[in-house]
C-alpha cells in the first residue's frame, strides 16, 4: 500500500455550498457522475460523498487542493453497485510518478455526514 485517505463532508453544509455557488456542481464533477444522480430525490449526500472521494484521494497520495483538477477523480459505480476510482489527467501522472498502479476506494453517508475511504496501492 502506498497511501491511505479518509475525508468526511458534513451533508447541510454542502447543500447550502451548492445552493449559493450553483456552478459549483459542474466545477466538482464529471458529467457521468451528475447523470448517475439526475434521477435521486436528494443527490446531495451521494454528491458530498463523491467530493469526499476526491479528498480522501489527495491524502491517499499526500498531496493538497490543487495538485490536480477535481474532474481527475470520479466515482465510478460496477454492475454490482460498487464505487469504483476513475483517475486520469494530472491525478494519473502524479499517481504513476508516486508507484500508484490500483485503487480501493468506500463510500458511506448517514443524513449528516458523507465519509469516503481510498487506498493508493
Amino acid at each position: 500500500m502506498r497511501g491511505v485517505g479518509i475525508d468526511a463532508v458534513d451533508i447541510e453544509r454542502f447543500r447550502v455550498s451548492l445552493q449559493r455557488t450553483p456552478t459549483m456542481r459542474t466545477r466538482l464533477f464529471t458529467p457521468d457522475e451528475l447523470a448517475s444522480l439526475a434521477e435521486a430525490k436528494d443527490p446531495v449526500p451521494s454528491l458530498a460523498a463523491r467530493f469526499a472521494v476526491r479528498e480522501a484521494a489527495m491524502k491517499a497520495m499526500g498531496v493538497g487542493l490543487g495538485a490536480f483538477d477535481f474532474h481527475d477523480v470520479s466515482v465510478e459505480r460496477l454492475g454490482s453497485g460498487a464505487p469504483r476510482l476513475r483517475v486520469e489527467g494530472r491525478a494519473l501522472e502524479l499517481a504513476e510518478s508516486l508507484g500508484i498502479n490500483g485503487w480501493h476506494v468506500s463510500i458511506t453517508h448517514t443524513s449528516s455526514v458523507a465519509m469516503a475511504v481510498v487506498a493508493a496501492l
